[in-house]
């Protein structure tokens, strides 16, 4: 009776122990629900905000071993969408991201860094306009759980400074940079 009593639990203890292993998570970018956000500097006078309509990617998250987490992303760069479609195709052309040659964008994380509270440091690899660069991703975990449709969810904001210089991209007056604001919120697979 002892064994078998000793058993069941070293059984029950391994099965807990796998099950507190990351979970894995799809991007719901189709459902909206997830967006990758830009603000660059137009001429020094104002800022023009836009978005990329299309990307997909997937992260596996622990919240209870935060460094085992990771994310990887894949973004089509002919989505690029400031709000006005002549602006648009100046951006995409040559003169600047050169989306008819560099059609997609990709991250993969490289390092998740816990910070406390809930704030995280996404280190990976960005290759943009035909050039990888390590970044870091400044991110907040804001939730996770239950959905009304019985699946689970989690969710992050995040931001960064991209460098134009560092991918080759041409700088046009004082925008040297663009600033990245991310949302994502994913589906447990």
């Amino acid at each position: 009776m002892k064994k078998t009593l000793l058993a069941v639990g070293l059984t029950a203890s391994m099965i807990a122990s796998f099950g507190a292993s990351a979970a894995d998570y799809a991007i719901d970018s189709k459902g909206a629900h997830a967006s990758i956000n830009f603000k660059v500097s137009h001429l020094g006078y104002s800022f023009i905000k836009g978005r990329f309509n299309k990307f997909d990617g997937q992260f596996s998250f622990d919240a209870n071993s935060i460094n085992t987490s990771s994310v990887q992303v894949n973004v089509d760069t002919t989505s690029l969408d400031s709000n006005q479609a002549e602006r648009d195709k100046h951006i995409r052309s040559a003169d600047f991201i050169d989306a008819a040659k560099f059609s997609s964008a990709t991250f993969k994380s490289t390092k998740v860094v816990d910070k406390g509270n809930g704030k995280l440091d996404v280190i990976g690899d960005l290759t943009l306009h035909g050039h990888t660069k390590s970044i870091t991703i400044d991110a907040e975990f804001i939730g996770a759980g239950k959905d009304p449709w019985g699946g689970q969810r989690a969710g992050f904001t995040g931001t960064t400074r991209l460098e134009l210089k560092d991918f080759d991209i041409a700088v046009m007056g004082p925008a040297s940079y663009v600033d990245m604001e991310l949302h994502i919120e994913g589906i447990q697979k």
